[in-house]
């Protein structure tokens, strides 16, 4: 809606000023530019600079310390029962249980709902993974989304599968979720994760 969130919670990257070697627009569809992105959070008739704001269709929070996390593309939907679910919307919901400090949420097979939620979470330090911790996941879930968006499964991880850029591999958690080979992982800076989730997930 366009209002800041507070420090740890997800929302939209939005961007305040140009920067040089920003895009200027887009070829021959200075229109479609402005709509995609820039009409939603920017008062388009203004000739203020200042009431424009660029938003790149990224999730992403803030520390408390300033730093920004980009979590991936807002678009990310997964389809439960004919139901678009935001990935980042969940994930959300799960960072902000006391105890969780990251979590990817993705979507795999299910033969009734077509998709399932399934999600991928890591604790914090001082947190001991448990029932009670995946338990308060799922409420937290359903409580912001609704039953629709209950995870089929969580799993508690040390770590997620990242690129060197630290953006997440959602295609191998997808991977992980169906039992499916996972293909190539040369492009991870942590490559070792992944076995260890395979077991998470399949105790």
């Amino acid at each position: 809606n366009g209002d800041e969130v507070e420090a740890g919670r997800a929302g939209y990257l939005t961007v305040e000023q140009p920067w040089p070697g920003m895009l200027r627009t887009l070829y021959r569809n200075d229109e479609r530019f402005v709509d995609e992105y820039w009409a939603e959070f920017s008062d388009t008739d203004s000739d203020d600079p200042a009431d424009w704001v660029y938003s790149p269709e990224d999730g992403a929070k803030v520390d408390e310390d300033g730093y920004i996390t980009v979590l991936g593309r807002v678009d990310d939907v997964l389809n439960v029962s004919g139901h678009r679910l935001g990935t980042m919307e969940i994930e959300s919901a799960i960072v902000g249980v006391e105890g969780v400090a990251e979590a990817a949420v993705v979507g795999g097979d299910h033969e009734v709902k077509g998709e399932a939620v399934y999600a991928y979470a890591i604790t914090e330090d001082d947190q001991t993974e448990s029932e009670e911790l995946r338990e308060r996941v799922v409420e937290a879930v359903e409580a912001a989304i609704g039953p629709i968006a209950r995870p089929e499964r969580v799993v508690f991880t040390p770590d997620l599968p990242k690129t060197r850029s630290g953006k997440i591999m959602r295609r191998l958690l997808e991977n992980i979720a169906d039992g499916d080979a996972l293909g190539d992982t040369s492009t991870l800076r942590n490559p070792e994760v992944v076995d260890d989730i395979q077991a998470r997930a399949s105790d």
